[in-house]
């Protein structure tokens, strides 16, 4: 380990030579340029002062232990001594002393023909190790008084003659450990200032190791290194078990008293999943408040305030089977207060249901706003479903008894909303209509029965609609990833449960999972579908999971749930392509807006327009001032506060993003990069 050993102030390192020390050697020779020999000392006197000397402690400058004053180095950390003195009894260690010689050749030994063997002498190197080295020294024929030393490569030409020794003579040594060898005391006059850079050098190294050393020690990486690949485990993959319906989450979505809760809630009712008791209370309810309509939406708005103000407030969960698919129902609010929770609850979505009043005035309303001056929120409701990724939609147009089961009005409809649609990229095939009535039950789950509808429609009902959906790919093969759209009470433990969609991977008891951005690990406890327990959750399925391990407190609506060994990024500085939406007021660099992301809601500001793109992706070579409607382009966004978030090529339900300002969605998008805060 190297020391900074020579004692007094320390030389610059920028002196190349040692003109300024050729004073210190003169003193030490004649004018003839010999070396003055220093009269010999008599021995019994040099005898008795080294036995009348009393052993000492000296304390080491690292971990101040107290060494035995023949120990050259420290016995606890090996740290070597700044200077010692030993008596002339030890001969072995001074035979060892005198008798090194450095591996670049500045000292020699005066007989050239002497016997040489090698001897073993321990460096330690900066990292602590020890290594061995062999230094070639004499000890049949040379004399120990006749060591010579020519000085360093940096003085070499100069004159110099050999110092003499005596024997008897106590013989002070300062051990240097520069690079592999030794320099001697009687050579520190020119090799003193080399000695102090190289030595400060050193300690400066040993120091910052040291201190490296100390932060990794206190700054423990709990984090797993990360995997090279992915591999899923063989209960993952397993194959779909017999009898048991395929999940599809589907979402109903439309403006605001188009019938949606209504139409979910008779679906229910005819289905089964809701009990004559439950619904004779809700006719009750109803009918006292002067609602009787909403008696089939109250199956969906449970909550005061939601039926009070006869709105659904945020998204309803239901379940209903049909002869393909277990579905997940996730009615959404349509008035457009609420449509941030739409965007929370409706991004599970698979496909999804756009209900429309067919009703004369309310269908233009859910189009152009009211008094045509702004968006409806049939147009925005859809704009957001197909920036979901949700690509198969079934339109709904409800209340058609209200229009007189009109075919006119019908094809009105489709012509007018069915090009909106296209320009949202909804492909024609993957659009069905429905025209139905939810309060007279036609065309729900079976064939219209009134004749005037009959007469011109002999196409397929609602239910079958749902049949005829495909499921999206289903990925477990990728590491779990389940964004937690809310935080609940399990009703069975009266628990609280993480409730979410498993985007990717499959969970099962027992699994530990990295609950973000906590960044805690927690154990899974039970799993929950439809309020009933399961053993294994795997990609598309909503369930609710409850976890040991951690405190209840730190699992928040907008977290994630992912594997340990593959977290996902939290962040709060990305850059997004997007595409503005009809707006009136241009956005600018600085521009404030609310910036939403699967279950999360944070504010963030527009930092920097990048870049414009046109109609094949091409971005400009300049960046625009401002953005206006209909316009693609690349921004990057600063966030109050960072989110979990993954780009979109790695996991489109993390890197889908929506920006919103006063109350309305200016722009929809992806995430294309995330970057950290010292890149601004």
């Amino acid at each position: 380990m190297p020391r900074k050993v020579v004692s007094g102030p320390d030389y610059d390192d920028d002196y190349a030579d040692y003109e300024d020390y050729e004073d210190y050697y003169d003193d030490d020779y004649d004018e003839t340029g010999h070396a003055d020999v220093k009269p010999p000392v008599n021995e019994k006197e040099s005898s008795k002062k080294s036995s009348n000397t009393v052993p000492v402690l000296w304390k080491c400058s690292m971990c101040t232990f107290d060494n035995h004053e023949t120990m050259v180095y420290c016995e606890m950390c090996g740290v070597f001594r700044e200077s010692f003195v030993k008596s002339g009894k030890d001969v072995s260690i001074k035979e060892s002393v005198n008798g090194i010689s450095n591996n670049s050749g500045t000292s020699a030994l005066s007989n050239s023909d002497s016997t040489k063997m090698p001897v073993k002498t321990s460096i330690t190197n900066f990292d602590g190790d020890s290594e061995r080295k062999y230094a070639s020294t004499s000890h049949d024929k040379v004399n120990s008084t006749q060591l010579a030393s020519v000085g360093s490569s940096s003085s070499t030409g100069k004159k110099k003659q050999p110092v003499i020794s005596d024997n008897n003579v106590p013989i002070e040594r300062t051990p240097q450990l520069i690079a592999d060898h030794f320099q001697l005391k009687e050579d520190q006059g020119s090799i003193r200032a080399s000695s102090s850079a190289q030595n400060k050098g050193s300690m400066e190294t040993l120091s910052s190791d040291i201190s490296q050393l100390s932060i990794e020690r206190n700054n423990v990486n709990v984090a797993q290194p990360l995997p090279e690949e992915y591999k899923p485990e063989g209960w993952m993959l397993a194959d779909q078990e017999s009898g048991v319906l395929s999940q599809l989450n589907l979402a109903i979505v439309g403006h605001v008293d188009s019938g949606k809760s209504t139409l979910s809630g008779r679906l229910l009712h005819l289905l089964g999943k809701m009990s004559k008791r439950d619904m004779h209370k809700n006719e009750k309810e109803a009918k006292e408040k002067g609602k009787g309509s909403f008696a089939y939406a109250w199956a969906m708005d449970e909550s005061t305030e939601e039926r009070a103000r006869g709105v659904t407030m945020t998204v309803a969960v239901a379940y209903l089977e049909t002869k393909k698919y277990r579905v997940v129902l996730l009615d959404s609010p349509g008035h457009k207060d609420f449509v941030p929770n739409l965007i929370s609850g409706a991004t599970q979505a698979d496909a999804a249901i756009l209900v429309v009043d067919a009703s004369t005035g309310s269908f233009e309303s859910g189009m152009d706003g009211e008094g045509g001056k702004s968006v409806g929120q049939t147009k925005e409701h859809a704009q957001l479903i197909r920036s979901f990724g949700v690509e198969q939609l079934i339109v709904a147009v409800n209340k058609m008894d209200a229009i007189g089961y009109s075919k006119d009005r019908l094809e009105f409809i489709k012509v007018r909303l069915g090009s909106f649609l296209r320009s949202c990229n909804f492909r024609d095939s993957a659009v069905t209509w429905i025209p139905l009535s939810a309060v007279e039950n036609q065309n729900l789950i079976k064939s219209p029965s009134d004749a005037r509808f009959t007469s011109w429609y002999q196409g397929s009902c609602l239910l079958d609609a749902i049949d005829s959906l495909q499921l999206p790919s289903r990925d477990v093969s990728k590491p779990l990833i389940l964004p937690i759209c809310d935080v609940i009470k399990s009703q069975s433990t009266g628990q609280l449960a993480a409730f979410g969609k498993l985007e990717t991977g499959a969970i099962r008891n027992g699994s530990k999972v990295l609950v973000l951005p906590c960044e805690e690990v927690a154990t899974v406890k039970t799993i929950e579908r439809d309020s009933s327990s399961c053993s294994i959750a795997r990609a598309g399925d909503n369930v609710a999971v409850i976890l040991q391990g951690i405190d209840g407190s730190r699992i928040i609506p907008g977290g994630v749930l992912c594997h340990p060994g593959f977290p996902v990024p939290v962040a709060n500085y990305l850059e997004l392509k997007i595409r503005v939406l009809d707006i009136t007021i241009p956005i600018l660099i600085g521009y404030q807006v609310e910036f939403h992301i699967h279950h999360v809601k944070e504010a963030a500001r527009v930092t920097k327009i990048v870049a414009l793109l046109d109609k094949t992706g091409k971005p400009s070579k300049t960046a625009p001032r401002f953005l206006k409607s209909k316009q693609n382009a690349v921004v990057q966004v600063t966030l109050d506060q960072a989110v979990c978030v993954e780009e979109f090529s790695k996991c489109r339900a993390l890197g889908r993003a929506f920006l919103r300002s006063s109350g309305s969605t200016i722009a929809v998008g992806i995430v294309t990069k995330i970057m950290r805060q010292d890149q601004h």
